[in-house]
């Protein structure tokens, strides 16, 4: 039964180290840069869908999908190309496609003003995780 215990440790430390160094530049706590890449942000007609954490999807609801970060963590957001920033919830996984970081909703985007480029650099800043 240890040595069971002490490979299962192993796995997920060696888990978490992949994921650490796949997430970007960290440091520090809330309020410290979490991450930099590019954001997006989702279409209308996924309103009322079902998101990772089982709340339905809102557009006018303040919410990302990341990959990492635990559901109802808060993050700062802010456009890199304008400087304005927004802080959301997170309730759903993803983006999936590469050098993509956060799925922002409709309203997060709108107060960005990333709706027209669909795609802006931003950095994210935890502000608490759950």
């Amino acid at each position: 039964m240890r040595k069971q215990t002490l490979g299962l440790a192993a796995v997920l430390c060696a888990m978490l180290v992949i994921a650490g160094c796949a997430a970007g530049p960290r440091s520090g706590g809330a309020g410290a840069i979490y991450q930099t890449g590019q954001a997006t942000y989702y279409a209308d007609k996924f309103r009322g869908r079902r998101t990772a954490s089982g709340e339905r999807y809102r557009p006018s609801q303040l919410t990302a999908a990341h990959r990492a970060l635990p559901f109802g963590s808060r993050v700062r957001v802010t456009n890199r190309n304008n400087g304005r920033s927004v802080t959301v919830r997170i309730n759903d996984r993803g983006p999936y496609v590469d050098g993509r970081i956060i799925d922002l909703s409709s309203t997060a985007a709108r107060r960005l003003r990333m709706k027209r480029a669909g795609v802006v650099p931003v950095t994210l800043r935890l502000v608490s995780a759950d």
